[in-house]
């Protein structure tokens, strides 16, 4: 299989979900993170700013931040990505036009990180994940002081009998799609 290949195809298909059908799917995949022992159990969830063709999070990370949880989204800088604490006053227009913390949020430490929730361009019921060709996530989940829990959360078209995988590649703990 080739990544490009895979790429466009899942950027092709994320992009004719109507707003209504991103909404619902959203929705059900944020039910079961919300379900899970893992989230539960969780003081620091690690999540994203969804680009405009993934799972919605806005709405999420401010209910997960009422809820009690703190909660923690990246920023690219150069070739790598650290997570800081989520305040929606806090955040700007970054790397990829992605919104990200602005340098006056708080960073949060990787071994604070107890479950990080991940996005991708495709993925397998076993873990494996494509992401969009950075490798911004690999980097970051493969720092020996990370040890939270990772689920993959994306859309049911996302969901792969199998992909390419690289010896780079790290493999999610769970995926979950809706």
């Amino acid at each position: 299989m080739d990544k490009s290949k895979i790429r466009a195809a899942m950027r092709q298909r994320n992009r004719a979900l109507t707003s209504e059908e991103r909404v619902r799917a959203s929705a059900r995949i944020f039910r079961q993170v919300e379900r899970s022992e893992h989230f539960s159990r969780a003081e620091v969830v690690a999540a994203f700013c969804a680009l405009p063709d993934e799972p919605a999070t806005e709405a999420v990370l401010r209910r997960w931040v009422e809820q009690g949880k703190r909660v923690a989204v990246p920023r690219v800088e150069g070739d790598r990505m650290r997570f800081f604490y989520y305040e929606p006053s806090k955040l700007v227009r970054g790397a990829f036009g992605i919104e990200e913390p602005s340098d006056e949020a708080a960073l949060c430490p990787h071994a604070e990180i107890e479950l990080m929730i991940v996005p991708g361009v495709a993925f397998t019921a076993a873990g494996d994940r494509m992401g969009r060709g950075k490798g911004y996530y690999d980097k970051y989940l493969c720092q020996s002081d990370f040890c939270g829990y990772t689920i993959g959360v994306g859309y049911v078209h996302q969901l792969l009998d199998q992909l390419p995988v690289e010896p780079h590649d790290r493999q999610l703990d769970e995926v979950i799609v809706g």
